[in-house]
């Protein structure tokens, strides 16, 4: 009987829960493969199971396809076998110290929240479930339901600067054993103050491609290997997909049992550190500027709540370098942002225009929608 891949309606809150035991299946070879959809989304459904042939024949080692998490044009399944995830998961609990029980905060139809479930059925434990827009309050009672044992829990940066301005939820974050944190790059500021306020935070870089995270804390997992090429990384081992489904020649694969990310990054005594999206550089002036550099160092300004930096098409410079900052209670000015800057970056890649928001626009788990912002600053006025 030939295998297929159906799609699984992922919920969000306690009913996800339902879906532990398809998911033991498919980790021990029985059953579909599945592709995870978010339920009650029926435009984003539809799109996820016509462009990755939902229905149609697998190869009996894949256990999920996970889409990728781009916003636009078509999107590509990862596949991932039994073994892959097995090893993911392996990887990380000897990391982490062993098995343990979780808090899940993310939607888990995305990696990071279905590897929050693999590995707890790997751990034979449930995890607490709380919407992934929870309020801190909810984080707080949350993780007081947690039993006894090793605890983990796992969020993206922007969850975690809302939940550190509530006492009660820092300090039940702070009883976990770790926090996974990834999806986006987290911001030098927002670490130290986790880190003062107890947390133990473990910063994860992964993507759908690799199982999810894959290297903690710049260090890659057990039998996870990355190397730098032309500044770009590379990762292999056995938590590597393998492939895109339906895109057997796509040249992020064409180097055997290697994975072509489009982030740049250095290797520095085996610790990896990423500075970013290839294609987020900035070019100004004749100048390369690295947009998460920019956002390191304004991100320790104390009138900068979060902040991301763009490029935007300008006459003179081909790029302005621009900020848009959400500001804590005393907003900061244009001036200081880019003194501020210059005391550790060039000046030139310090910000020439600044907005102010309340919020930053999101796409999947925590990323901030890059596209959607330089569209916006972009538009025509008028």
């Amino acid at each position: 009987m030939t295998r297929t891949l159906e799609p699984l309606a992922v919920p969000t809150g306690p009913a996800v829960l339902a879906l532990l035991p398809a998911l033991a299946d498919a980790l021990d070879g029985r059953g579909p493969a599945w592709l995870p959809v978010p339920a009650g989304d029926e435009r984003e459904t539809a799109r996820l199971t016509s462009a990755l042939d939902a229905g149609g024949p697998v190869d009996d080692a894949t256990a999920l396809v996970v889409a990728t998490s781009g916003s636009t044009g078509t999107p590509k399944g990862a596949l991932l076998s039994a073994a892959a995830l097995r090893a993911s998961g392996a990887g990380a609990y000897r990391h982490l110290g062993g098995p343990g029980s979780w808090l899940l905060a993310l939607p888990a139809h995305h990696v990071a929240g279905m590897q929050v479930l693999v590995r707890s059925v790997l751990a034979g434990t449930e995890p607490v479930v709380v919407s992934p827009g929870a309020a801190p309050a909810e984080l707080e009672v949350a993780l007081a339901r947690m039993p006894a044992g090793r605890r983990y829990g796992s969020l993206v940066p922007t969850q975690l600067v809302t939940a550190l301005d509530h006492p009660g939820a820092t300090t039940a974050l702070a009883s976990l054993d770790a926090l996974l944190l990834g999806g986006a790059a987290t911001p030098p500021a927002l670490l130290t103050r986790a880190v003062a306020a107890g947390i133990t935070v473990v910063r994860t870089y992964g993507m759908s491609e690799t199982c999810g995270g894959c290297v903690y804390d710049g260090v890659p997992l057990d039998g996870v290997a990355v190397r730098i090429s032309g500044g770009r990384v590379l990762l292999g081992g056995p938590t590597l997909a393998a492939g895109y489904r339906g895109h057997p020649e796509h040249p992020a694969w064409a180097e055997p049992g290697w994975f072509r990310t489009d982030d740049a990054g250095v290797l520095t005594d085996g610790v990896l550190t990423v500075l970013g999206r290839l294609d987020d550089a900035i070019s100004t002036g004749g100048l390369t500027v690295v947009p998460q550099l920019v956002e390191a160092a304004l991100g320790t300004h104390p009138g900068v709540r979060e902040c991301v930096v763009l490029g935007v098409p300008d006459e003179h410079w081909g790029q302005r370098v621009v900020a848009v900052v959400v500001p804590t209670s005393q907003p900061p000015s244009l001036a200081e942002l880019r003194d501020h800057v210059a005391r550790t970056l060039d000046r030139s890649a310090a910000p020439r225009e600044l907005h102010l928001r309340t919020g930053l626009p999101l796409r999947g788990p925590g990323k901030v929608d890059r596209r959607a912002l330089l569209a916006e600053l972009t538009r025509p006025r008028g």
